[in-house]
Formats: structure tokens, sequence, C-alpha cells
């Protein structure tokens, strides 16, 4: 009985290290890009890139990371973002 009783101790105690660790890794790597003629932080995610990946079509621009783009394109980026609604 105190072999099983210390089975399941270790078992929780392991269960209770790995579980943080693992949940941490499924949030993904998100950067988070400050916008400073706004105020805010827009976290660069799945959806950002959705909207990032519009705008650089609509403004015909070929695609290109958003850090390696001038300071004044990100700002028209950013411009842009803020006047399309919320999905």
């Amino acid at each position: 009985m105190v072999r099983v009783r210390s089975c399941v101790i270790s078992l929780l105690l392991s269960a209770a290290m790995v579980v943080p660790a693992l949940t941490l890794g499924c949030g993904g790597n998100h950067d988070r890009v400050y916008d400073a003629d706004h105020g805010d932080y827009h976290t660069w995610n799945n959806s950002e890139t959705v909207y990032y990946q519009q705008w650089e079509t609509e403004n015909h621009y070929d695609h290109k990371d958003f850090k390696v783009r001038s300071k004044d394109e990100q700002k028209q980026y950013f411009d842009w973002r803020h006047k399309q609604p919320v999905r």
C-alpha cells in the first residue's frame, strides 16, 4: 500500500512539473510589435498575418517580412490596420 501511494505521489509531482512546460509550448512564439503612433502593441499571430497580407495585396507591395519594411511602410500598415474592423 505504501509503495502504491509513493508511486501515485511521484506521478502527481511529475505531472505538476511537466504540464506547465507543455502548455507554455502550445502558446506559440508570437512577437509583439509596438505601434508608437497609436500607442499600442500588435501581437503578430496568424490573425495579424492575414491582415498584413491583405494590406500588401491592396497596396500592391511584394511580400516582405514586416520587420524589414521601412519605418514609413510600417506606419502606413499600422494606419491602415487601425481602420479595419476587428474580426
